[in-house]
């Protein structure tokens, strides 16, 4: 594994929109750091959140900075891979995926996001309508360097914000069911 992905340009774009938006019951796939799940349980809105991430060593790091931040009564920490070990449905899904394509002997699983960078976001869009409620929605980050079809997944895209950095541009979007 490598490591626990530290936030950057991508996670704070999406705590942005989090901020501003999430409520009432909350799941953070793939947490990490955990910045989104804080972000979320911060807000009087959110009733509770459950972040859900496969590498233990992230939940660990999630668990402190949720301890630090006060939010711990408010959130679940689960290890799952992305909705395996996840029950219920959300208001709100959060995603901020590994969405970069892979590169030739280079395996980090905080940025890889398979081929064309959109493997583990097929799956992702394909499993994640099971757990929203009727009127839920999902924020996303991908990157311009990720090949995701806006199609054949069921979903309305609706832009947030896009942000352009040194190689690629940052997108946000709030993902609701067609």
């Amino acid at each position: 594994m490598g490591g626990v992905y530290t936030p950057a340009e991508d996670s704070y774009l999406l705590a942005q929109w989090v901020g501003r938006l999430a409520a009432g019951r909350v799941l953070d796939v793939g947490t990490g750091s955990g910045i989104q799940a804080i972000t979320a349980a911060q807000r009087p809105e959110v009733a509770s959140v459950v972040a859900v991430e496969l590498d233990p060593r992230a939940l660990e790091a999630a668990r402190r900075r949720a301890r630090e931040a006060g939010v711990e009564g408010k959130l679940t920490l689960l290890e799952s891979d992305l909705f395996e070990g996840v029950q219920g449905a959300f208001d709100w899904i959060l995603f901020n995926p590994p969405y970069l394509p892979s590169e030739e002997g280079i395996r980090d699983p905080t940025w890889d996001g398979g081929e064309g960078g959109a493997a583990l976001v097929r799956r992702f869009l394909s499993e994640a309508k099971a757990h929203l409620e009727p009127g839920g929605s999902i924020l996303l980050i991908l990157s311009s360097e990720t090949d995701v079809p806006r199609e054949g997944f069921g979903y309305r895209w609706e832009l947030l914000e896009a942000v352009s950095l040194f190689f690629e541009k940052l997108s946000c979007y709030r993902l609701t069911p067609a």
